[in-house]
């Protein structure tokens, strides 16, 4: 990327600003990031364009965007980055009693609403001092590849919006460091005292009305695959865009819905509801910590990682 000639005349600080145009998409907010004024980094990005012999950025009314030369720069200038800021940081170590960073943590309601209360009492504890942000992960509207399914997820990684994904998929780029957190699997949940409950056969599941947690609006997902394949169908009377809400419906209605177990578990009795097992088998699938490698050169996003590999969610 940089040869020897190029490193006697640069400036590294402007693979800095690299990185915060690419991840602020906009000069004025990259600016204000890094304490600069906008003419500074404009004429910053001029120099990083006469040295790496592309546009990198081009203006749009609403900021810039990348170029297909800035994104194949994007992981490798990352990688220096982490290096250097691990170097540095080698000479004050984190210390998690004392940090007041902020990591953010992105995962699908069902995986946060189960993690996040462990999580905090941990941080509580032993990090006072550290924040969280949580940010929503769906899969992709109407994407059948596995591959593909999480690929907003995979984006935000390499783009440091987030530090951790927790995502339900083995499917997951060689780029990316995996940590197993634990196996899931799926239950009918339902109000307390609901007819099924004492019959909980398939031919009354398949004469129920049912919710399904959709983004998209979608009401075809995988519990209709699996009835298919028994030859049987069932009446998807509402959608609901994630599965938090859908306790709250639950509760107020005599609708079925296939829950997560472990969100069943921890919250469905504060709603008032029940859950038995499913009377035809659903999917089982683990819950696997995603993060870039390089990301782990970073010792305190390597500690929070850590710390989500020890926090084991409430048992089923």
């Amino acid at each position: 990327m940089l040869n020897s000639i190029d490193l006697s005349r640069s400036d590294l600080n402007l693979l800095v600003l690299f990185e915060a145009v690419l991840e602020e998409r906009h000069v004025g907010r990259a600016a204000a990031r890094l304490n600069l004024t906008s003419p500074a980094v404009s004429h910053g990005l001029g120099r990083l364009r006469r040295l790496l012999n592309d546009p990198l950025f081009l203006r749009t009314p609403k900021g810039v965007v990348p170029t297909a030369r800035a994104m194949e720069l994007a992981a490798p200038i990352a990688d220096v980055l982490a290096r250097v800021r691990s170097m540095l940081s080698d000479a004050e170590p984190f210390d998690p009693a004392n940090s007041t960073r902020r990591f953010t943590i992105a995962a699908p309601d069902g995986v946060s609403a189960v993690l996040l209360a462990p999580l905090l009492d941990k941080l509580h504890r032993t990090a006072p001092g550290i924040d969280i942000g949580i940010r929503q992960l769906l899969p992709a509207p109407k994407e059948t590849s596995p591959e593909r399914a999480w690929r907003d997820a995979f984006a935000d990684l390499d783009d440091r919006l987030t530090d951790i994904a927790v995502i339900p998929t083995e499917h997951i780029p060689q780029r990316f460091h995996v940590s197993r957190l634990y196996e899931e699997d799926f239950v009918v949940a339902m109000r307390t005292g609901h007819a099924f409950a004492g019959e909980p056969t398939l031919t009354r599941y398949c004469e129920m009305q049912h919710l399904v947690v959709s983004l998209s609006g979608d009401p075809h997902g995988f519990v209709d695959e699996a009835l298919a394949k028994h030859g049987c169908a069932r009446r998807v009377a509402l959608t609901v865009p994630n599965f938090t809400f859908a306790l709250a419906i639950l509760a107020e209605t005599d609708l079925l819905c296939a829950l997560p177990r472990r969100f069943a578990a921890v919250h469905a009795a504060r709603f008032g509801l029940e859950s038995v097992n499913a009377p035809l088998e659903l999917t089982r699938f683990h819950i696997n910590a995603a993060l870039p490698k390089v990301a782990l050169m970073d010792t305190g996003v390597a500690w929070l990682l850590g710390v989500l590999e020890q926090t084991q969610p409430a048992a089923p």
